[in-house]
């Protein structure tokens, strides 16, 4: 399970400056736990496709983490891994996936991983490179943008079925092409395991709101047209919770953004 912060901005800016010195300073506390590698992606300008730069270093010791934070951007994500138990910590299982133009992290765990593998067709087993759940989430997102899917209903339409298939595992996750920057909020029966919460315990000087709702994600928007998507624990003012169970694109060149609720995909047409 992971830590998620993006931002979608008017003008080039830095996940450094939106975040603050109070806002990295809880990154890095969150480090601590979420330990297990850590990423970032972003779009220069709209149109450009997503650079991305991942680690299995820990962002609280990797000096490259602060320089990533302050790579200006239009849009960006930042991923903090807390690697689900017997799955390696690898340059290869580091978040954000990066395939197609399209960025992907996740913050959740879908078991058991055999049963999520076999949804696969042996063709996206096969552009595997990792051992993770999460980039066998991505995988069938890309199945169905084969289709022609747009990238928001093709995440909306994924995060459905794995839903059904697994009712309590926690789907958040963001995505990022040169157009937009899609979140998938979509944990409303997640609960952390006793094992995590232990876990959790070992690390006393994680943020308070961290552990409350562990797997909410909130927005905020500034005055000046900027938008902040953030896990618990990751500092901000103005945070809003996402809707639940849905799927919001924000665009990268105006902000505006568009929802999807997980109950209204059966009316999206296969194409």
């Amino acid at each position: 399970m992971c830590r998620l912060f993006a931002f979608v901005s008017p003008a080039s800016a830095t996940a450094a400056d939106q975040l603050g010195p109070r806002g990295i300073d809880s990154l890095l506390a969150l480090a601590r736990l979420h330990g297990d590698g850590w990423g970032w992606a972003g779009v220069d300008s709209p149109g450009d496709a997503p650079r991305v730069h991942r680690s299995p270093a820990s962002a609280a010791s990797d000096p490259d983490f602060a320089q990533m934070l302050a790579t200006p951007a239009r849009a960006a994500m930042v991923h903090l891994r807390w690697a689900t138990p017997g799955i390696p910590i690898a340059a290869s299982n580091a978040h954000p996936f990066h395939v197609g133009g399209v960025a992907f992290e996740h913050n959740g765990s879908l078991k058991p991983i055999d049963e999520l593998r076999a949804m696969l067709p042996d063709e996206l087993r096969a552009e595997l490179h990792g051992d993770t759940d999460s980039e066998m989430y991505f995988a069938l997102i890309r199945e169905q943008l084969r289709t022609g899917l747009p990238l928001v209903e093709a995440a909306a339409v994924v995060a459905r079925r794995l839903r059904d298939a697994f009712p309590a595992a926690s789907l958040n996750a963001v995505l990022l092409d040169a157009e937009q920057l899609v979140v998938v909020h979509a944990s409303a029966r997640s609960i952390l395991t006793d094992r995590d919460r232990n876990e959790m315990a070992q690390h006393p000087h994680l943020p308070g709101e961290h552990n409350e709702d562990y797997f909410a994600l909130r927005s905020a928007r500034t005055a000046d047209g900027m938008v902040l998507i953030g896990s618990t624990g990751v500092e901000g003012s103005g945070w809003r919770p996402l809707p639940a169970e849905s799927v919001t694109a924000f665009r990268v060149d105006d902000g505006t953004a568009t929802t999807i609720a997980l109950s209204e995909v059966a009316a999206i047409a296969p194409r």
